[in-house]
């Protein structure tokens, strides 16, 4: 069986970039695991939605979601559940009914991702 070619060619290491970006990345990383958790849930398309629909709105309360949505509202109840989880929604209860919103912390880092929904498209 023939050698494998190296995956790198490079003569010489560069430490001190190797070392700023590690360093960089080191600095980073509370903020590469939230993006990372955030995207990972965006990812799902529903609840994609969910939270584009909690930032449009302000407040939700699952049967609105649920009629939006045209789910049952134990589907939505399970996608609202890992979005409170994750520190991304909130719920605040109004005599029986819970309304979600988007938490205040999480709204910056959540509108740089939705404002690309919209964007009206040429």
């Amino acid at each position: 069986m023939p050698k494998k070619a190296p995956l790198c060619i490079r003569q010489l290491a560069n430490p001190a970039q190797i070392g700023r970006c590690r360093e960089a990345l080191e600095d980073k990383q509370s903020i590469f695991r939230q993006f990372s958790q955030i995207f990972a849930l965006a990812g799902n398309e529903v609840r994609l939605k969910i939270l584009f629909l909690l930032e449009q709105e302000g407040k939700l309360c699952p049967c609105d979601l649920s009629d939006i949505l045209r789910m049952s509202i134990p589907a939505v109840s399970q996608h609202l559940r890992k979005l409170k989880d994750a520190q991304l929604i909130e719920g605040q209860r109004e005599g029986q009914t819970i309304f979600y919103s988007i938490r205040k912390d999480a709204l910056p880092i959540l509108q740089v991702l939705l404002q690309q929904l919209t964007v009206e498209s040429p």
